[in-house]
């Protein structure tokens, strides 16, 4: 129990991060960008839930590998967002 916890703390910690640099990004973003980082936040908001979720109702059965899809799942979310943060980051503010 107490590596779930942990985990969801990590969870917790990485998307709250995540949200803080998109709001940081908002703050610098051009007005007719501003709905695609409500976006990225819905995502993120999204994403935290569905992991955390996950965590919580772990499959009986192979617990390993439910771990290790759903940290790979994590990575791939975070990789997402900050690949579609990166798309959208005015260059010229850089």
């Amino acid at each position: 129990m107490a590596k779930r916890r942990e985990l969801k703390k990590f969870v917790k910690y990485t998307s709250g991060s995540v949200t803080g640099f998109i709001l940081w990004e908002i703050s610098r973003a051009k007005e007719e960008k501003r709905p695609a980082y409500d976006q990225l936040l819905a995502d993120i908001i999204d994403l935290h839930n569905d992991i955390v979720s996950r965590i919580s109702h772990t499959e009986p059965g192979n617990v390993k590998e439910f771990y290790k899809k759903l940290r790979t799942d994590f990575a791939k979310g975070i990789d997402a967002i900050f690949t579609k943060t990166d798309e959208l980051a005015d260059k010229e503010q850089a």
